[in-house]
């Protein structure tokens, strides 16, 4: 590196113009800048000056190549411009993605939450209607003996059924931020805090630092008790959550409560703990003494497919950012999200990572910017970002482009079919939500029904008679059995079900009038049902009545149903359009379920094969960059035994692998050296270049075992055996 100094004396006239004249500029010594002052005339010699001209002046470009490379530039430019606007559009679009996840999660705890707030503002008046205590009493030394019922604990319940506690963490967080707003005074203690070897102590500890000072170190209940009746701390609750109640000590927490129980009257205490399995999980881990102090309610909070219904119809039916997936992506985010730990933090960590491969694999992703605007009319003009010549290529030459076979004509077209776009998920959507609505009575979850809407060689795409479609057997087994599960339990809805499905698709339908006027039509149908079955609920009614009025009912609801089959027929036939079937669909859509999996699953020991076998291009070094299929003794060792199992079967013999990786380390040094024998070498292309020494014959073979060290620990190959001790097994093939 060039000192200082030169760098200092002879400035650049672009740094100069780049930055201020200032010292602290001048004295900024930019990595780029000593490259230049090295490869300049401070450290050359005039005549390589010379020559370096001369050259320059030889191989001077012509204006028509200079020209090329000026394109070159600017397109290398407009990429680098592209790339750095999808990361950007890509932070725009999954910051919405994560606000409606954030939300929908709110909503669907708010009312739990609401309703344990409220418990503990009634526990707490009728706690302060028995009396308060004074200041002397409040924190005397012993608790105040009073009646045994005065040292109970309310305790809440929480069951959040689920199996991992990823999502319980960030249920009890927003728990803890609630109750803070709504004025209680919240510590959250986790399994961590009652364990056996901290003991009680640690726990009381823990308590104090929340609710007094962070630096408390005394296990003191006399200071929660001073601290709760100073500074107007009494006007308040004190609650404890304990997130994950089965995973902590069992004695720990009895004693705990043992010791909160005595001290209720000063400092009413409401514990709230969560289970994932029962509400009566405590049992199993509290002491009979704890558990008499306690005075539980109970609270449930939605299921994991419930909230995970909830997510998909934020973030995939409703108007939220415009990004979507496959069918086949659809069907590896649900069985991983069943399969693996079945928790809404790693399918929400699957969506993320799905919409980062689509910035980061598709160019016209930027357009997704667009469609997060609440008005249609964003896409039109100069407004598409695609102006770029190499862009609108790429845009019209699509799978989905090509397979409709949209000619590229004019620039206004691909506005007109980016519009068309973002306006068909809306009836789409409508059509997913009242097929939703019908498998509620069969318990289907909308994840089920959603991957198969996404099918696009769906068989109901087709045109079905309502009759076919209502008396479609079980044994049709294919890729559409959700969709007959839905028509078929129509069969077998009440009037009361018809008719609240009915209103539920009136209110799902109210902004889209082409599906809401045929849903208008079954009213009166619907009124006449219900009508002949409160004619046959009468009392009093003969009995040849009352059977000919329940043969009636059964016909007018057989027809109802026949009606409302033949509407849900129209709904798929005319909107139920997969996405992937949509021209210009690739601009939202992610299809690459390759990159996916492998990028949450991991191919640990795919990607070992392939960095052995092809390392050169890792190492970047000159000596093996440009070999091709030849083996060279410069390689690592393991690379070079690797490549030479590759013409082995399943078992390796161990003298034919060894004597193979020795032609390689010698073949080419004796070589070299029966070449330099052979021919004069001045001294001075002696001094530049010297050939290595062969390596000795036990340098050889400690280099040969530790390179199959190496492989067996990689997991690529098994060691002999006693039985076969001159063979090695391989245990991959390919990668």
């Amino acid at each position: 590196m060039a000192p200082s100094g030169t760098v200092t004396d002879h400035p650049p006239s672009s740094t100069t113009d780049s930055f201020n004249s200032d010292v602290t500029a001048e004295n900024d010594i930019r990595p780029f800048f000593v490259l230049h002052k090295a490869s300049s005339g401070s450290s050359l010699h005039g005549k390589s000056i010379g020559t370096l001209k001369s050259k320059r002046r030889i191989e001077s470009p012509t204006p028509k190549i200079a020209k090329k490379s000026e394109v070159e530039s600017v397109e290398e430019e407009d990429g680098h411009f592209f790339s750095t606007l999808r990361l950007k559009v890509f932070e725009t679009v999954w910051s919405k993605i994560e606000k409606a996840i954030e939300d929908v999660l709110r909503d669907s705890n708010s009312k739990i939450f609401s309703g344990i707030h409220d418990w503990i503002r009634e526990s707490f008046e009728s706690i302060i209607s028995s009396g308060a205590l004074k200041l002397s009493e409040a924190v005397r030394s012993y608790p105040v003996l009073t009646q045994a019922s005065s040292k109970q604990l309310f305790t809440a319940l929480v069951l959040t059924r689920n199996l991992e506690m990823v999502d319980d963490l960030l249920t009890f967080e927003e728990l803890d931020l609630y109750l803070k707003s709504q004025g209680c005074h919240v510590a959250k203690l986790s399994s961590m805090d009652f364990s056996a070897k901290s003991g009680v102590g640690g726990c009381l500890r823990g308590l104090l630092r929340q609710f007094v000072m962070p630096t408390v170190d005394v296990a003191d209940v006399t200071i929660l008790a001073s601290w709760y009746r100073e500074n107007k701390n009494h006007e308040n609750p004190v609650v404890v959550i304990v997130d994950d109640t089965e995973r902590c000590c069992g004695p720990v927490l009895s004693d705990l409560i043992l010791i909160l129980s005595e001290w209720a009257v000063k400092v009413p205490i409401f514990f709230i703990m969560g289970v994932s399995t029962a509400h009566d999980a405590p049992r199993k881990i509290l002491s009979v003494n704890a558990l008499q102090r306690l005075c539980a309610s109970k609270f449930t909070l939605s299921s994991p497919a419930e909230r995970m219904d909830a997510v998909l119809k934020a973030v995939f039916l409703k108007p939220c950012s415009g990004f979507t997936v496959s069918y086949k992506v659809a069907l590896f985010m649900k069985s991983y999200f069943l399969c693996q730990d079945g928790t809404l933090t790693s399918f929400v960590r699957t969506l993320k990572i799905a919409c980062l491969q689509h910035f980061s694999l598709e160019p016209l992703s930027i357009m997704l910017e667009h469609f997060c605007q609440d008005h249609v009319n964003q896409l039109s003009g100069e407004d598409t970002g695609l102006l770029t010549e190499a862009t609108m290529k790429h845009s019209f030459d699509l799978p989905s482009v090509t397979r409709n076979k949209i000619t590229r004509s004019t620039f206004e077209m691909l506005p007109q079919f980016l519009s068309d776009l973002q306006r068909m998920p809306n009836p789409w959507s409508i059509v997913v939500l009242c097929i939703y609505e019908v498998g509620k009575f069969d318990k289907l979850r909308l994840l089920d029904i959603f991957c198969e809407i996404l099918d696009p060689e769906a068989h109901y795409l087709k045109y079905f008679s309502p009759s076919e479609i209502v008396n479609c057997q079980s044994h049709n087994s294919g890729r559409n059995n959700v969709i007959r599960r839905v028509l078929r339990k129509l069969r077998d809805l009440s009037p009361s079900q018809l008719s609240s499905m009915l209103k539920s698709w009136e209110n799902l339908t109210a902004e889209f009038s082409e599906i809401n006027d045929k849903v208008m039509e079954l009213h009166p149908f619907m009124r006449s049902v219900e009508a002949a079955g409160q004619r046959q609920g009468l009392p009093n009614s003969p009995k040849k009545h009352t059977s000919r009025s329940h043969s009636k009912l059964e016909k007018e609801v057989k027809a109802m149903t026949d009606k409302v089959a033949a509407v849900i027929e129209f709904m798929l036939r005319e909107y139920m359009k997969p996405v992937e079937t949509i021209p210009f669909h690739e601009i939202l859509c992610f299809k690459n379920v390759d990159k996916l999996q492998s990028a949450l699953l991991g191919d640990p020991r795919g990607k070992i094969q392939s960095d052995l076998l092809e390392s050169h291009n890792i190492l970047h070094c000159m000596c093996c960059s440009q070999r091709g299929t030849t083996l060279l003794p410069s390689m690592h060792d393991t690379s070079i035994l690797y490549t030479l199992a590759q013409e082995h079967a399943d078992v390796i013999n161990l003298h034919d692998w060894y004597q193979s990786f020795k032609t390689i380390l010698i073949s080419r040094n004796s070589k070299a050296k029966q070449k330099s024998k052979s021919s004069s070498k001045s001294k001075k292309r002696k001094d530049i270049c010297e050939e290595p020494e062969v390596p000795a014959e036990a340098l050889i073979q400690a280099r040969f075992c530790r390179a199959v060290m190496e492989l067996q620990i990689a997991g690529l190959i098994r060691m002999p055996s006693k039985r076969r001790p001159d063979f090695v097994q391989r245990v991959t093939f390919g990668s």
